[in-house]
């Protein structure tokens, strides 16, 4: 048994891939020193010719590492700040993402793309707070958000493996988790979901670091509702057959997600579990407002975030809740 750290995961499956393939490197700013805690020591015991400090050019070390990828090598490219995909959008959405389709299979891009502390950091801000999982689903590039030290491990030994580009989103919120390790930590399939917790009364499903809050949430209506919190891990490939699964049990959905409400992947479940499923209420959603830019101050920005407080109401709300027709 071992107390494993979300950032200790992550170290430890860079540290297996780049001790069982010499194919994978690192890039990214800081990597060398280990700011984030993801990539503490592997400069030390792998060189700096593959654990690589790079300027702060997010679009020139980015596609350095798609071209690093397309000739061979397995690239892991560390973003800081969520917020700095935006630059380096193109190069992943519209060149990674995209020369394995427009070569019919020919060229392949095993790029991999960390993000230690997404999302919501209490007090840091707009520009560093933004949570653009959404974004990336859309346009179909594989994209995990971990939310447990175990599965940051497993997600992260799969997508270097992968021959595909992979984003995973470490979120701010998972990074203090601790977790005792029982069994070897192994790879975990891209598109696997994971029940944290049965129930047969109301599944909410919770985006990564959002699990630990909805466990929470479930333990304190216990008295009251059964909740079953279901975990996607990956948001694509999305597993849709545990949703319905999840579904059928207890045909109730609220889904909480730490991203803005319009557009964001709790409108996609919420669209297609509707479609799909079976559903004896209409489902519901908790998420930051519409258009959210977290502020500076902390009470404005924990006034942003999903609380709690609004998964609980959503709960009994959808416990209340019929089709009106």
């Amino acid at each position: 048994m071992s107390w494993l750290s979300y950032p200790k995961a992550l170290n430890r499956a860079l540290a297996d891939a780049l001790a069982e393939d010499e194919t994978v490197c690192v890039l990214g700013e800081d990597v060398g020193a280990g700011m984030a805690g993801v990539t503490l020591g592997l400069r030390d015991r792998f060189g700096a010719g593959r654990i690589v400090d790079t300027p702060l050019s997010e679009q020139a070390f980015t596609s350095m590492g798609v071209g690093a990828a397309l000739a061979g090598m397995r690239p892991v490219i560390e973003l800081q700040i969520p917020s700095l995909l935006f630059l380096a959008f193109e190069q992943i959405a519209n060149q990674a993402h995209k020369f394995s389709l427009m070569t019919g299979g020919q060229a392949r891009v095993p790029l991999t793309v960390v993000v230690p502390g997404s999302g919501s950091r209490l007090g840091w801000a707009g520009q560093h707070s933004d949570q653009p999982y959404s974004l990336f689903a859309h346009v179909g590039v594989k994209t995990v958000v971990p939310a447990t030290p175990s599965d940051a491990y497993g997600l992260l030994a799969t997508a270097i493996r992968d021959d595909d580009p992979v984003l995973l989103f470490a979120p701010a919120g998972a990074l203090p988790v601790r977790e005792d390790v029982v069994a070897p930590l192994v790879p975990i399939p891209l598109g696997s979901a994971r029940i944290h917790r049965p129930g047969t009364e109301v599944t909410v499903l919770a985006i990564g670091h959002l699990v630990h809050e909805a466990l929470a949430v479930a333990e304190e209506l216990a008295g009251e509702v059964d909740i079953e919190v279901l975990d996607p891990r990956t948001l694509h490939p999305f597993d849709w057959e545990a949703l319905g699964d999840s579904l059928e049990r207890t045909g109730r959905l609220v889904v909480l997600d730490d991203a803005n409400r319009s557009c964001g992947f709790a409108a996609e479940v919420l669209a297609t579990a509707s479609e799909e499923f079976r559903l004896v209420a209409p489902p519901r959603r908790v998420t930051r407002p519409d258009g959210a830019v977290l502020p500076f101050a902390p009470e404005l920005d924990r006034a942003l975030q999903p609380s709690r407080e609004q998964l609980r109401t959503a709960v009994r709300g959808v416990l209340k809740g019929g089709w009106a027709w």
